[in-house]
């Protein structure tokens, strides 16, 4: 009985991990701000180009070649954002002499009833 060398098989063809960068500065709040979204962003994302892609967005901001709303534009293909439904909805109004008489008659009734 022989076996097989499986640990040799599962490590030579695997692609390389991609790290997440750690280059917050918590003291800029934009740049903070934009790590925040970038940390987010990279654990929810499986495939390795969009994790190098995001890697070189958070690079390039960081040495400023790139500013924030192309960062943004740039990551936002691979957030899953969710916007809320707008719902319509009524509100009814009335004009304040039209109130001021119902609620003098409310009180007239509310008076009486006694």
């Amino acid at each position: 009985m022989t076996q097989q060398p499986n640990e040799q098989n599962n490590n030579s063809p695997s692609v390389p991990q991609i790290e997440k960068l750690l280059i917050d500065d918590p003291n800029h709040f934009q740049f903070h701000a934009a790590y925040i979204v970038y940390s987010e962003t990279f654990d929810k994302v499986t495939e390795a180009e969009a994790k190098k892609e995001l890697n070189q967005n958070i690079e390039d901001l960081k040495s400023n070649k790139i500013d924030y709303e192309t960062f943004y534009v740039n990551t936002s293909h691979h957030r899953k954002l969710t916007m809320p439904r707008q719902e319509r909805f009524s509100l009814t109004t009335q004009r304040k002499k039209d109130w001021r008489k119902k609620t003098q008659r409310q009180e007239r009734i509310k008076r009486h009833k006694k």
